[in-house]
């Protein structure tokens, strides 16, 4: 059953004060929508599988059109084809094939995995204002930390954070590179791996007005 839920983030401003709160309404699955999140991890994870293990069997093999000596008399063994598993440069017995594991979900139900998984990562989320983000001049990876740090996150490790802007610009973009533990996604990018992967999820105004739009909330 899909039901309404109301989150209220609170929004750290450039000044590093929480000023004023920004609600969001989303429609998610009632009992955390654990089913539906699987149905669409499981859809990502075989569609990134390429499926491209291939081998000859022996009637793709080129040539070994006639009997390679005559069956009887020369004192070797009996070949009917140079093709054969037998011979080197032949065919493969039960061998693979290319494969296509892609699985197909509705759009509405990758669209309710995705709220739903927001709902329920909410308290590992955090909203900061778009000027945090936009304002980077220039490559300035002390910035993004301080961002970070302003938020009492722990960067270690352990700790996968995910970063959710409405585009990537190349400043940003630099700024982060150089942060292991932290991924840079756009909003309308945004997929089930990364939200599962992430321990904190750092959220522009923006880009959540941006989910908001694109997933259907």
């Amino acid at each position: 059953m899909i039901i309404e839920q109301k989150l209220t983030y609170s929004v750290l401003t450039e000044e590093d004060s929480e000023t004023y709160l920004k609600e969001i309404k989303l429609r998610i699955n009632e009992d955390k929508g654990m089913y539906i999140i699987h149905r669409a991890l499981n859809k990502q994870l075989n569609n990134n599988r390429q499926g491209n293990a291939n081998t000859k069997s022996r009637g793709e093999i080129r040539g070994g059109g006639r009997k390679p000596w005559k069956q009887k008399g020369s004192g070797k063994a009996r070949a009917g084809s140079i093709r054969s598993p037998l011979w080197e440069g032949g065919g493969v017995i039960f061998g693979p094939k290319r494969k296509n594991y892609n699985i197909k979900i509705n759009k509405k139900e990758k669209q309710l995995a995705l709220r739903t998984l927001l709902h329920n990562k909410f308290k590992q989320t955090y909203l900061v204002s778009n000027i945090i983000t936009t304002n980077i001049n220039k490559p300035n990876t002390k910035a993004v930390l301080k961002t970070i740090s302003n938020l009492s996150i722990n960067l270690n490790k352990k700790t996968k954070i995910l970063f959710i802007v409405v585009n990537k610009n190349i400043n940003l973009r630099l700024s982060i590179r150089n942060l292991p533990n932290v991924e840079l996604i756009t909003a309308d990018q945004l997929h089930i791996i990364a939200l599962l992967k992430a321990n904190k999820i750092i959220i522009t105004i923006d880009a959540l007005n941006k989910i908001k739009e694109v997933y259907n909330a």
